[in-house]
Order: structure tokens, then sequence, then C-alpha cells
């Protein structure tokens, strides 16, 4: 009997197993590990790249690096629909991860570091321009890329099965084990040879991962492949089939990249009114084309869409103005252990490493009791646990006004940060491919990683406001510790108020999903 419905659960998933997960995980988990080892492993250095070379004030540096991440989680959009109507998963990541090896190992071309003359800082604008280039193959590589991989992922499950929300977990320690080898791995190479060899390091890990994924196909059971092939060979209006001139698009969407890149402002008004736009598309599709229990779905799907972004905009000050804090304030001499800056950020991937298994049996454990959280609480829960993580961290770093604060606040703030982020963000990506309708689940997959591309934007404005206005050139890189004291505990607080109203919400929203957990 038990039998039986376990396999009435599973219909629809993949057969092949490995290890209790259907087998194609295996080569999600690997492909993405790499591809978050080149991503992490650059980002690492990133923010010590814009202010040690080419000597951008904290705020401004902050602001880049916010629009960087803003973008990279903007393009998911139009990578998941060219995925859904004509490319398929495979074709779609096996280009992006072209373009992300081509903007990693592009990087490695630094030219001059930036000076000082006069009271100004002199930057060589045609190596800023390569620079950019670099940041704007790497983001449109993550848009064709980033929301199909996860989409393989959620095809591998049939809708009912029990094991989606661990398989998740699963493939979300493959991110993280990426981000453990490249935030010791690059941070150090980088460190201690240049930035060049540490971002070479890092699209050498990118073809590692291009090379997995086209080997693995096989343990796909062609569920990466386009639903249409046919329509690939049609010709579109310039003359080319459908298929090239998707990729021509995508070289095009590379300029339009390196040109947003250097309009920062603009581009955060820009994800506002694109996420707002692509929020009223998916309900009004849930109005006009789908059943009453879809319609619903897609708005609960959307609430908790939007919410997300406050989460993000915290939990990426890791990657800015926590690796700058790292530098400016803390010992971090650690039991004998000297740790660079940019190896902090390991915290993170070290706590998800350690902690993803036990949450994933923590989930499977509770649903066979019947008292597994639901998808919105796992939400509140997240919000309410980042925002106690700001509010002891803002509190901590106010009781030394030295610049040797101890090192035990740092890992105060990463505990709570992944703690919420095992509870919201693999749980996030499932919720998407349960709540969502299959004919527009890559395009409602971007809608999730658009509105995580504003809450990254916004932590760069968190940045900027934690980098103050008041340095001299010479010491721009420097945050205001006033500042970021008060920007720290205000969005703490913030964040644990939209924690308790979504747990108060989670009745009515468990009501409006109609049997998804």
């Amino acid at each position: 009997m038990t039998d039986t419905v376990n396999d009435e659960m599973r219909e629809g998933s993949q057969k092949r197993e490995l290890l209790g997960h259907p087998i194609g995980l295996s080569i999600c988990f690997l492909t993405e590990m790499w591809e978050r080892f080149s991503y992490y492993g650059m980002r690492a250095l990133l923010i010590f790249y814009l202010t040690e070379h080419f000597l951008f004030p904290a705020g401004e540096a902050n602001l880049i690096y916010g629009t960087y991440i803003g973008l990279a989680y903007l393009l998911p959009i139009l990578g998941g629909l060219f995925a859904d109507r004509y490319l398929g998963s495979r074709k779609a990541v096996t280009y992006g991860a072209l373009l992300l090896v081509a903007g990693h190992i592009s990087l490695a071309f630094e030219g001059p570091t930036a000076s000082i003359v006069d009271g100004a800082i002199v930057r060589d604008e045609n190596y800023l321009n390569i620079f950019y280039l670099s940041l704007a193959l790497i983001i449109t590589g993550v848009g064709f890329l980033k929301a199909n991989i996860s989409t393989i992922v959620g095809s591998l499950y049939g809708p009912n099965d029990p094991r989606r929300d661990g398989g998740f977990t699963i493939f979300y320690m493959g991110i993280n084990l990426g981000s453990i080898l490249a935030t010791t791995g690059v941070a150090a190479v980088g460190a201690k040879y240049g930035w060049n060899w540490g971002f070479g390091l890092a699209g050498i890990g990118m073809l590692a991962g291009l090379a997995v994924f086209l080997w693995g196909q096989k343990y796909l059971d062609g569920r990466a492949e386009p639903s249409n092939p046919d329509i690939l060979k049609e010709k579109s209006p310039i003359g080319l089939n459908k298929e090239y001139s998707i990729y021509l698009l995508g070289f095009g969407l590379v300029g339009l990249m390196w040109l947003m890149m250097q309009y920062q402002e603009l581009v955060g008004r820009l994800l506002g009114i694109t996420g707002l736009v692509m929020i009223a598309i998916i309900l009004i599709f849930g109005f006009i084309k789908c059943q009453p229990f879809e319609r619903d779905r897609l708005m609960v799907a959307s609430f908790l869409i939007m919410v997300q972004s406050i989460f993000w905009a915290l939990f990426e000050q890791q990657g800015s103005s926590l690796s700058l804090l790292a530098k400016q304030q803390f010992d971090l001499n650690v039991f004998g252990l000297e740790i660079l800056p940019a190896q902090v950020q390991t915290l993170n991937a070290g706590f998800v490493f350690i902690l993803a298994p036990v949450f994933a049996w923590m989930w499977v454990k509770l649903a066979n009791k019947g008292v597994e959280p639901p998808t919105p609480a796992k939400f509140g829960i997240a919000m309410l646990l980042i925002g106690i993580g700001y509010v002891l961290f803002a509190f901590g770093i106010g009781l030394d006004d030295s610049t040797n604060k101890s090192f035990f606040w740092m890992v105060v703030i990463y505990f709570f940060l992944t703690t919420a982020e095992l509870c919201l963000s693999p749980v996030g990506l499932s919720m998407v491919t349960k709540l969502s309708v299959p004919k527009i689940v890559g395009m409602v997959m971007g809608t999730w990683f658009l509105f995580t591309s504003l809450g990254n934007y916004a932590s760069g404005v968190i940045g900027k406001i934690a980098g103050g206005e008041t340095h001299s050139v010479e010491d721009g890189a420097l945050l205001d510790m006033s500042a970021t004291i008060d920007v720290f505990n205000s969005v703490g607080l913030l964040s644990v108020g939209v924690g308790i109203v979504l747990l108060a919400l989670t009745p009515l929203m468990k009501k409006y999903m109609h049997g998804v957990h």
C-alpha cells in the first residue's frame, strides 16, 4: 500500500534515481556548483577591486555592486521566456555559460591601478570600459542560465512529489559548495597573485560547469530540450532562423547592459517599473487564461515574489558593506588563523553546507508528521530571522569604537543570514514551480529573479547610505560607522515587522494555495 501511495505521489517525476532523488539532480547540482564558483569567486573580489583598483568611494562602489547584481537577476525574465517558447533549457544554459566564460576571462584584463592626482581620482577609461563590458557579459550569461537550470530541477519532480523541497535544498547545497570553493580559493589567488589571476580562475570554473552540463545531458532524459524544435528553424524578421536570431539578440543585450552599468540610478527605476509590469502580466494571465484555483495560486506566488525583495536587500550586504566592514573594522585573526577580508563570505556558504542537510531532513520529518510550516510561514520565519540578525549585529558593532572588533559579531550576522536563507531561498524556487502554471513557469521563475534583482539593487542603495558622504578622496573607501549602525538597525526592524505580517496572513494564503504546501 505504501509503495502504491509513493508511486502516485511521484507521478511525473524522473524514474531513474540516485540516492533517493532523480538522477538528473546530480547534473544540475554540479553545473550550478561550478557556475556559482565563478560567480561567487568574482563577487568575493569585486567590492575590493572597485575600491582598491579603481579607487571608487565606498558609497559609489556599493551602488555599482548593487546595480551589477541587480541586473544579473533582471535578465532571467528574458532567459526564461526564450527557453520556454523557443530554445529549451539546454540551449539557453549552454549559451549563457559561454557568455559567462567570456565575461570572467575578460575581467583578467585589469589595466593600471587608478591614482590620485591633485586631489582627483584618475582612472584609465579604456580599461574601465572593458570592466563594464565584462560585467555586461556576465549579467547576460546569468540571464540565460540562472532561471533555466532551476527550472530543470523543478521538471525532475512531479507536482505532488514530497521530495521536491528537499531536492531544491540539495541543489542549493551545490550553490554553496561552489561558493565555499570560490570564496576561499579565488579570494586567496586574487590576493596573492593579483586580480587577473583570481578572475581568470573564476572563468576556468565556469568552463568546468559547462563541460559537466553538456556531458550530463544523457542523465536528464530530454527534460531540458525545446518543446517545439521545429520553431527554431523558422525564419525571423531579420532573415536568420529564430535560434540564431535569439543568440544575436543576446549580444545586443550585452551592449545594453554595458550601457546600463554606467547609469546606476536609472537601473533602480527600471527594475521597479519592470517588476510591477511583470506582476501585472502574471495576474492578468491568471484571470484570463487560468482556472480559478490556478489564478489563486498565481496571486499567492506573486505576493511572495514581491516580499522576498526585502530579504535580498539585507542578504546581499555580505558582498558589499559587510565585506568592507570586515576589512576596516574587524580583527580577522581567528584562533591564530589570519582570514582575508574576501574570505569572510565563506561563513555563509559554510553554514549553508552544514545546515542545509539538517533543514532538508527537518522539512521531510515535519511533513511526515503533518506539521511542516506552509511556504508563506517559512517566508515569515526567514524575514524574522534576518531582521533579528541585523538588529543584533548593529547592537554588537555599536559596543566597540575601535577598528579591532570581535569576529563573534560577524559569525552572528552570517548565522542569521544563513538560517533565514534556508527558510526562504530554496523553498522559494520550489514554490514558483509548484504554484505556477506550466505554460509560464519560466516567466514566473524569471519574475522571482527580477524581484531578487530589485532587492539586490536595494542592497547597493543601503550600502551607499552606509558609505556616508563625509570622507576625503584618500579615505573614500571607508564606511561611516554611525550611518551603518543606524541603517542596519532600521532595515532589521523593518524585516521583523514584515515577518510578523506574513505569519499573520499565512492561514489566508494557505487557503488560496488550494492544497499545494
